[in-house]
């Protein structure tokens, strides 16, 4: 009966690691929080930069892969967008285009 216990601990350990974790649902807004001091809240500039909320997710990450590149002028933006995954870019960006436009 002894050399069956490690097989049954195996066994039992085994449903936990075969499913993934579920993605964060609020990923995407959690790391834009960071971008709300230049760019407004949820993306809704008061018009100091550019603002985010509605814009298409694919121009928004097309942006900032130019920022992290260098190929697109910046004061800031190239040093931030390195500080984030391709995944965790495309998050913010899928956050900021479900958020309405100001004034919409």
């Amino acid at each position: 009966m002894k050399c069956c216990l490690p097989l049954a601990a195996a066994l039992m350990v085994l449903p936990l690691t075969t499913h993934a974790q579920a993605p964060d649902p609020l990923l995407g807004r959690n790391l834009a929080a960071s971008c709300a001091m230049c760019h407004g809240t949820d993306g809704r500039s008061a018009g100091i930069t550019e603002p985010l909320a509605g814009r298409p997710a694919k121009e928004i990450v097309a942006t900032l892969r130019l920022f992290r590149e260098g190929k697109k002028p910046a004061t800031i933006m190239n040093q931030i967008v390195k500080g984030y995954t391709d995944a965790q870019v495309e998050a913010i960006a899928e956050y900021f285009s479900d958020q309405k436009p100001a004034g919409k």
